[in-house]
């Protein structure tokens, strides 16, 4: 199962600070439905992800009724991205 969508980076300061994009509510509706098959626990889905021409693979985390992509801090790098930027992302999930 293949994903894309477009949005804007943001920082979560807690204890492990971590930047993310949060997965639009429409294609959520997707991830969920697959999550009962691929999620290893807590409703986290792996997945191989990719923004312009960085892929790596991670896990998307389930909040509030959405998933959010954490990325890491080598595709922020390669990209020249930062909080407030909008990104295009496209996920493959494995079913």
């Amino acid at each position: 199962m293949d994903v894309a969508f477009s949005g804007e980076i943001w920082f979560w300061k807690g204890p492990a600070p971590w930047y993310f994009v949060t997965v639009p509510d429409d294609e959520c509706g997707e991830l969920e439905a697959a999550s009962r098959v691929v999620s290893y626990g807590g409703g986290m889905i792996p997945v191989t992800a990719r923004i312009g021409g960085t892929e790596w693979t991670t896990s998307l985390f389930p909040q509030e009724g959405r998933y959010i992509v954490p990325l890491k801090v080598s595709v922020r790098k390669a990209e020249g991205l930062d909080v407030g930027n909008t990104v295009t992302v496209k996920l493959a999930v494995a079913l």
